[in-house]
């Protein structure tokens, strides 16, 4: 599967069990994305986050998916780059009649960043 985010992180572990799955992966801080997201202060965009979660799942079902909808979605800490680059993400797993939904907690160090559900559809 090919990354839309290429070179903005990389997969150090990727463990699966069951329906459970967690990713542990590095952001890459000198990425263009920050430059612009924000000058002086960069910030991990949650778009990217969402996708990251998107292109995990793909990797681990071994499709190509289609965000169909994400719901309580909470972002809840700050992912700076140069600060906290290593992420933890708990994905939770299920197979649905269109396709898949993810529950999902992205973590750095013990912080919780980011908590979301996601439907996807295979394409």
């Amino acid at each position: 599967m090919s990354k839309l985010l290429s070179s903005l992180y990389k997969i150090n572990n990727l463990t699966v069990l069951d329906t459970k799955a967690t990713a542990n992966i590095t952001i890459n801080k000198d990425h263009v994305i920050f430059k612009g997201h924000f000058p002086g202060n960069p910030v991990m965009p949650g778009v990217c986050m969402m996708q990251i979660i998107k292109e995990i799942t793909e990797n681990i079902v071994k499709k190509k998916l289609f965000t169909q909808s994400a719901n309580n979605i909470k972002f809840m800490a700050i992912i700076n780059p140069f600060n906290t680059p290593e992420l933890e993400l708990q994905l939770d797993i299920s197979e649905t009649d269109e396709g898949y939904k993810v529950k999902n907690i992205s973590k750095f160090e013990d912080t919780v960043a980011l908590k979301a559900t996601t439907n996807f559809i295979v394409k």
